[in-house]
């Protein structure tokens, strides 16, 4: 067996190799405790003897994760996308190596590259979208921005991890062009600008699962694609120790598969040291590549607090998307505010979230609310704040829950295993809709009310969390489970929101809309890693809060707090949407300049918002989405996102690539220039209103109806942008690469040109096409008109 190390490797890594002994060669392919408590999401010790220092990782999709310790929160990936801005991203990148570099970290584990395919996703706030063109060029610039710092950056989840329901389980069957076109780009893309490492996915594909998936692993990723990092798990996603002769080369996060069996099988001759060797090459060969083995070390990084403030205000302002104003209502006119006031409603908006939970969290060193950003613009007297929900709930009386139970402490201990903390049962007189919530401080728990499915709060779950239902009268068995950490116990906290609390919160809200010139209505999602949203609808009653204050009040204005779309069905009663995502440690300041005009927003969606749950492509069929019998079938195929609305008709809430601005943009002189292979498309964009702004002109391909084979109707294929005054205008250039034009052939296994006419057409959005024009491709490629 060969063993194949980075060409670029500035040290022999085959002679450090051959000084270990077996025990320290296994120490790399495995995770362990880190003494310094600094790794935060893996560890390797090195050996020190022969000058290999220790190997640290942390998650790093929206800032560097250091569990409870404070660090820079940028805003979500999900938000970073929808600026559309490539230089912007390698920015953001470039910050989280830097910052990686400052917290002595050496891996930084992201970004996820996976494609939204299903708008439920429980992670979807960690994408970047639901197109592979723009994925591929987001992604691919925040890989190449963190490794710009010396950090070694492991994009995820490879491949096909599209959802977190069953995800440990579930096998998903999809055929090889969906892969090809849809999934893998990003991941081909971030190979060939010299990733360090990939994260394997913890579902399987096709039948095999992607942390030893030979196919994947060896034939794609290695043959074709010629990877020369390592491969390490996502948590608990190897089975057996054949994983490392399929592909992988480092389970997480301990040695239950490549610890102590590994060697056993080695001892017995089933496994031949030589791929123990190859994987700890593959891991030595990066760490040279990158400087961690120079005997003089890194020199210390100092980390840029304010320069991460800065680029969070940046990121949260450019991605930040203005889906609704019909009346011009936004911007908010502060003179007429100060004559009546404005009413802010909402949890969100007293406390902030800045970002979703799971592994991407990250607790910002300094936040502002946005009730005090507003209240520090107007003054605390033309603010009055109502909560409208409180989703962390009242105490639940004896009356209703036997035995009684408010709050209560679990020890800290070692223990890996739930603490089944207090079993009662809860009594429902009235029927209606009721939140159950508990919350976590210190450690996790869970709730289980009989006939419902679990919800988690606390550490990377968030603190709060609970299950809104329609509950019948009768008696429900509820069960309170914790687990606290090594160091800490875990305080609980158990509430709920009746429907008679529910109506008095929001009538009280609607009554502070009622008196004020303008109502702000903050909502939010709940979307966290291990578990999709069980609907699409806003969490609790928000969509009823909304609708209240809207009648209450017609310059209603909601602010959404979201990581994936939501169904608005207040939408036509209010006067605004903005869309903040989770917006990072700046977010409420971020929030304000938008609001009122300060800043012109320009972002636009890179996902679909649906009308409803009975419009995606997974809709009526459980075998797309959730799956069923452990098996999710892609039958969809290309057709993800904006692709399957186009070839059905359906009309979405709003569509991929919209986001309105508080000035207004044409679109002139399309000119398509041909050259070999590619195809420029040139344009001029003026902006025709009254103030400054950035538009994001979109550029797609239309199917090549002479191919024979199913294609999206269009598909975007470039993008880019400009910035300009009030009467100015800019003539811009967008290049189509060659493989736009290019559909993979399953019966050849080949990408092929899709020849014919194609129709070139450029708009504000995928469902806005300004301008229109044919070009004709080639059997050889060769575009000409």
């Amino acid at each position: 067996m060969t063993i194949q190390t980075p060409a670029d490797a500035p040290v022999d890594v085959h002679a450090l190799i051959a000084g270990m002994t077996l025990e320290e060669k296994l120490s790399f392919v495995h995770g362990a405790d880190d003494p310094e408590k600094l790794g935060q999401s893996g560890y390797i010790p090195g050996v020190p003897r022969l000058g290999i220092p220790p190997l640290r990782m942390t998650d790093g999709p929206a800032g560097v994760r250091m569990k409870r310790r404070t660090t820079t929160a940028l805003p979500a990936p999900i938000a970073l996308s929808c600026a559309f801005d490539d230089e912007l991203a390698a920015r953001y990148g470039e910050f989280l190596g830097h910052e990686a570099l400052a917290k002595r970290q050496d891996v930084l584990i992201g970004p996820m590259l996976n494609v939204l395919r299903q708008p439920y996703g429980g992670r979807n706030f960690e994408l970047y979208g639901e197109d592979p063109l723009l994925v591929t060029a987001i992604g691919t610039a925040v890989v190449t921005g963190i490794q710009s710092q010396g950090v070694i950056a492991m994009p995820k989840h490879f491949a096909a991890n599209n959802q977190e329901e069953n995800r440990m389980a579930v096998d998903v069957r999809v055929d090889e062009r969906t892969l090809r076109e849809i999934e893998l780009p990003a991941f081909q893309s971030v190979v060939e600008a010299g990733a360090g490492a990939l994260m394997g996915a913890t579902n399987s594909v096709n039948g095999d699962f992607s942390c030893q998936n030979a196919p994947l692993l060896d034939t794609l990723l290695r043959e074709e694609w010629g990877f020369e990092g390592w491969v390490m798990s996502d948590w608990d996603a190897v089975h057996d120790t054949a994983a490392i002769e399929r592909g992988l080369d480092q389970e997480m996060p301990d040695g239950k598969h490549l610890g102590a069996p590994l060697a056993e099988a080695i001892a017995e001759g089933r496994i031949d040291e030589k791929v123990l060797d190859r994987a700890v090459a593959r891991i030595l060969g990066q760490m040279a590549r990158f400087g961690l083995l120079d005997p003089a070390g890194r020199p210390a990084v100092e980390r840029d607090a304010e320069r991460g403030r800065a680029l969070a205000l940046e990121v949260a302002q450019a991605g930040s998307v203005l889906l609704h104003n019909p009346r011009g209502v936004l911007p908010l006119n502060e003179d007429r505010l100060r004559e009546k006031g404005l009413a802010v409603i909402g949890l969100a908006a007293a406390v902030p979230k800045t970002a979703g939970v799971g592994s991407a969290l990250v607790v910002p060193e300094a936040e502002s609310t946005p009730l005090d950003v507003l209240r520090a613009r107007l003054g605390e007297d033309l603010v009055e704040f109502r909560v409208g929900e409180d989703p962390a709930g009242r105490p639940i009386p004896e009356s209703a829950l036997q035995p009684p139970f408010r709050e209560g402490e679990v020890p800290a201990g070692p223990s890996t295993e739930p603490n089944y903390f207090y079993e009662g049962r809860l009594t429902i007189e009235t029927p209606g809709r009721y939140r159950i919530a508990v919350t976590a401080l210190g450690g996790y728990a869970a709730i289980d009310l009989e006939g419902h499915p679990r919800v988690f709060a606390g550490s990377s779950f968030g603190d709060t969390a609970g299950m809104t239902l329609d509950l019948e009268p009768g008696s429900y068995k509820l069960v309170l489970s914790a687990l606290p950490v090594p160091s800490n116990p875990v305080k609980l906290t158990l509430g709920w929101v009746t429907p008679q609390q529910a109506r008095t919160d929001i009538e009280e809200a609607a009554e502070a809309a009622r008196n004020a010139e303008a109502a702000l209505v903050f909502v939010y999602d709940e979307l966290a890693e291990l578990i999709d949203r069980p609907e699409l609808g806003l969490p609790g009653l928000q969509d009823e809060l909304v609708t209240a204050v809207a009648e209450a009040n017609p310059n209603t204005v909601v602010v959404l707090n979201t990581g994936s779309s939501v169904p608005m069905p207040w939408q036509d009663r209010v006067a605004g949407v903005l869309d903040v995502w989770y917006p990072g440690e700046m977010g409420a300041e971020a929030t304000d300049a938008l609001l009122f005009g300060d800043v012109n927003p320009s972002g636009k969606l890179t996902q679909t918002f649906p009308v409803d749950a009975d419009h995606t492509s997974v809709a009526g069929d459980p075998l797309r989405y959730p799956g069923a019998d452990g098996r999710v079938e892609y039958s969809e195929g290309l057709f993800v996102g904006y692709r399957w609305h186009d070839r059905h008709g359906d009309q979405p809430l709003f569509p991929f690539g919209h986001g309105l601005s508080y000035t207004t943009f044409a679109y002139e002189d399309l000119e398509l220039t041909a050259a070999g292979r590619t195809l420029r498309v040139a344009f001029t964009i003026r902006n025709t209103g009254e103030r400054a702004g950035r538009e994001i002109a979109q550029v797609y391909l239309g199917a090549a109806p002479e191919a024979g084979v199913e294609q999206a109707p269009r598909a975007l294929a470039g993008y880019t942008s400009a910035r300009l005054e009030p009467g100015e205008s800019a003539r811009v250039e967008v290049e189509l690469a060659a493989r736009c034009f290019e559909y993979w052939d399953a019966g050849t296994r080949a990408w092929t040109v899709g020849a014919g006419r194609r129709t070139v057409q450029v708009g504000a959005s995928s469902a806005d096409v300004r301008l229109t024009a044919d070009v004709r491709v080639a059997s050889s490629g060769e575009v000409g008109k």
